[in-house]
């Protein structure tokens, strides 16, 4: 694609050059300015792509200066010969002039090779500039897109280190209800493997539905919920403008594993409080609970360092997180712009 759109660079801004040359000869010398177009016209061209692909790689590229020295002077030599050949089949045209007393005169092959020599080398120079600013342009390209690469295949694995972070809670948390031989295992099993499904399948892509990140929220919700024997309050609000907003998939499952983490609320007057909105493309999430010392898990995960990577990887400049921890009470907030 990037060749083709050269190609096309190219072919239009030498078509433009010559019809103004065109334009440009035809008044004074309408009997030599097709001369002048097709003929001189294609022969600088010639030298401008010799110049550009044999000599600027030798000269800019490897450094060989004399190879590419003898390239030039070769180059340039051929062109004043084939000019000049041209010019005496067309002699009346291209070598005749008249002075400014209006009389007749005749170019010498020195004046004629020295002005096909000054062409040449203007040629050649704007060869080398228009090779060194396609460099430069190349070389940009592809260093982003090498950070680009990079930076995707980071977020690929801090995406990784989410999933065996989840199930290995998941998973303690379904074996202390089996071991408990709880008729919620089966219930927590089921909660499992949809959460699974979409952290599997639908998570590959770089951006999902935030209506399905909420759905994956509320599922690890209720598999939380299973865990205990005495009834879990977990108040739930989601406020979205309007629908077909995308997220990063697995962005928001930190905040809410860090509010279970430190401790889960039993009390119908204290729940955790979980705040979903998003407006004007701004998304809002607010998460709070009061600390539960009974409940309270004590392990420690990389939730939270993975997501902070992952906002700034993500929504570099578009974001605000906030976490607020005391000791009886801990919050967390985010802002990003979708």
């Amino acid at each position: 694609m990037r060749n083709n759109r050269a190609v096309l660079t190219h072919g239009l801004v030498w078509l433009v050059l010559l019809a103004v040359l065109f334009l440009l000869n035809v008044r004074e010398h309408p009997d030599r300015a097709a001369i002048m177009v097709l003929l001189y016209g294609a022969l600088n061209i010639v030298i401008f792509y010799v110049h550009y692909f044999l000599i600027n790689p030798l000269l800019i590229g490897a450094g060989r200066y004399w190879r590419a020295a003898t390239y030039m002077a070769i180059v340039l030599v051929v062109s004043i010969a084939v000019k000049y050949g041209i010019a005496l089949y067309y002699d009346d045209i291209i070598l005749q002039y008249r002075d400014n007393d209006n009389q007749q005169q005749t170019l010498t092959p020195m004046r004629y090779s020295v002005a096909v020599l000054i062409t040449g080398l203007f040629f050649m120079l704007l060869s080398t500039a228009v090779y060194v600013i396609s460099s430069n342009f190349k070389t940009r390209e592809d260093r982003k897109n090498l950070e680009t690469e990079k930076l995707n295949a980071e977020l690929a694995f801090l995406r990784s280190q989410i999933n065996p972070h989840f199930l290995f809670n998941s998973l303690n948390n379904i074996y202390s209800l089996a071991y408990q031989k709880s008729d919620k295992t089966p219930e927590a099993i089921l909660k499992l493997s949809a959460i699974m499904r979409y952290m599997l399948y639908e998570s590959n892509e770089e951006y999902v539905l935030l209506e399905e990140e909420i759905n994956y929220l509320e599922n690890y919700i209720e598999l939380q919920k299973l865990r205990f024997k005495e009834k879990v309050y977990v108040d739930l609000h989601v406020n979205i403008d309007e629908k077909g907003h995308r997220i990063m998939p697995l962005l928001l499952i930190s905040f809410l594993e860090n509010a279970f983490k430190h401790g889960v609320s039993t009390d119908p007057d204290k729940p955790i409080r979980i705040d979903i909105s998003v407006q004007s493309g701004r998304l809002h999430f607010n998460a709070e609970n009061a600390k539960n010392q009974v409940n309270k898990d004590q392990t420690k995960g990389v939730g939270l360092t993975n997501l902070r990577r992952r906002l700034q990887l993500g929504y570099p400049d578009r974001h605000t997180i906030n976490v607020v921890e005391s000791e009886h009470y801990y919050s967390s907030e985010l802002f990003i712009y979708l």
